[in-house]
């Protein structure tokens, strides 16, 4: 056991004394990094949009995802650095920074690595000029610690809190890349049944539970498309945003299967970064539509659609900003039971490179709610019938409800109505998102927040 002052270059984070134990070379460890097959590997699309994405949101020169085992911190993507050989993109375990952090098993914030006790007498100060340094682990899919997601810069500097929030959010994105391929690999070589593929692959893009968001009532309700067989691209998120708002989107991807995943995954990532960095819907949306055209290259006729709203508490209840791209209209439900389909300029992300979007501000008085959903409600179709549900069946369905029904019984009763329509076998997935204003204003208990609802 090693003993050290770990002090922080983070405004937020104390000093704090931490027992270290050698991980770097623990047996278990080491046999996730062999399973995960990417040390020495080429660089790839998916590690270096997320690496060049921390750099540019956090203004630092180098961005790194890296592996480590018991010789090298292997450089998976090394922003900054211009190496293609996979020999030339790895430097000793003993020099690296990311030894710190897979020994802790902790985050490493450090604003300058000359004066800290623990990273001082690194010779990557002098080797690679590194002066600042952040870090997260990366997991494995069974929790043991791959390596680090972490930025760099050659002069000292603070971290902020917004810095270290980014950091966190894109590590977990790059985790969840890593198990996400895991996933694959184990299915196509245990011939995994389909189904149960699709159904890990989109529990992985959807977020187990949602956040009690102080003032709001939260809820969600989710139906697979199809069979259950494919991953069909719905997905929604509540993230913290700017200033104490709240960050709430719905998109749908186009496309479907492994793709369509990879793609959910890397657009739920950055709107979670963005979010952090804009209280403006637009300017998120406008940050993701570069991400996605690199993502998608040359391979035409692939798009994303959102729905994208940030929500600040006010004396009188909460302002909502809002805005969509391609999506359906957000659903606005009065409490006098009148519904108004709020409708804003906006292409689909991923096709053009320049956006023209319009935001539209809303005011929500206690007892409203904001329904936030994806076609497969309106185009949900009856059987043998090219009759769908469509926007009047909703503003309908909505206006019924009483004043009292909380956000998780309008998230059921809009779900029910559209299976009660169109059957429980539907060709498309049905994701709602329902924010509503509690009557009397920021509840005396937590906010209900319902996890997803997956309906066989």
């Amino acid at each position: 056991m090693v003993t050290h002052t770990a002090r922080h270059g983070h405004s937020g984070y104390a000093p704090l004394v931490v027992e270290l134990a050698d991980e770097v070379f623990s047996a278990v460890r080491l046999a996730a990094v062999r399973r995960s097959e990417l040390i020495g590997t080429g660089t790839e699309a998916s590690f270096d949009r997320l690496a060049g994405l921390a750099a540019r949101l956090l203004r630092t020169p180098f961005a790194f995802v890296t592996i480590v085992d018991d010789q090298r911190s292997f450089w998976k993507s090394c922003i900054g650095v211009n190496a293609t050989d996979p020999g030339e993109r790895q430097n000793p375990v003993g020099e690296s920074f990311c030894q710190y952090v897979v020994n802790s098993g902790e985050p490493l914030i450090v604003g300058d690595v000359t004066r800290d006790p623990v990273t001082a007498g690194n010779p990557s100060i002098e080797k690679m000029g590194v002066r600042a340094w952040a870090g997260f682990p990366v997991h494995s899919p069974d929790g043991q610690i791959l390596g680090t997601f972490c930025v760099v810069d050659t002069v000292p500097r603070v971290w902020t809190d917004d810095d270290v929030q980014v950091l966190e959010t894109l590590s977990r994105s790059v985790s969840g890349e890593i198990a996400l391929r895991a996933a694959l690999a184990e299915a196509r070589t245990a011939a995994a049944d389909s189904a149960l593929l699709a159904e890990t692959l989109q529990l992985s893009l959807l977020p187990p539970a949602l956040p009690v968001a102080p003032g709001l009532d939260l809820a969600a309700a989710y139906h697979p498309g199809g069979r259950g067989s494919e991953v069909l691209g719905d997905f929604y998120d509540v993230v913290p945003s700017r200033r104490g708002s709240w960050s709430v989107f719905v998109g749908d991807v186009c496309g479907k299967g492994p793709e369509a995943a990879k793609t959910t995954a890397l657009a739920r990532y950055t709107l979670r970064a963005a979010a952090l960095q804009h209280a403006s819907p637009a300017q998120v949306l406008g940050l993701l539509n570069p991400a996605l055209r690199d993502w998608f290259g040359t391979n035409y006729g692939r798009f994303v659609t959102l729905a994208y709203t940030t929500i600040r508490a006010t004396p009188r209840g909460c302002t909502a900003r809002i805005a969509t791209a391609g999506h359906e209209p957000v659903a606005l439900r009065r409490r006098d039971g009148t519904v108004e389909l709020i409708h804003t300029r906006g292409p689909v992300l991923g096709v053009i490179p320049a956006l023209t979007l319009t935001e539209r501000r809303v005011q929500l008085r206690p007892g409203e709610s904001l329904i936030l959903y994806t076609d497969g409600v309106t185009e949900a179709r009856a059987p043998r019938s090219t009759e769908q549900f469509g926007p009047e069946r909703l503003q309908k369905t909505l206006a019924g409800a009483e004043v009292s029904d909380t956000a998780a019984d309008l998230a059921t009763r809009l779900m029910d109505a559209v299976l009660d329509f169109g059957g429980t076998i539907t060709s498309d997935d049905v994701a709602i998102l329902v924010v509503r204003v509690p009557p009397a204003g920021p509840p005396s208990v937590p906010p209900t927040s319902v996890q997803a609802v997956m309906s066989p």
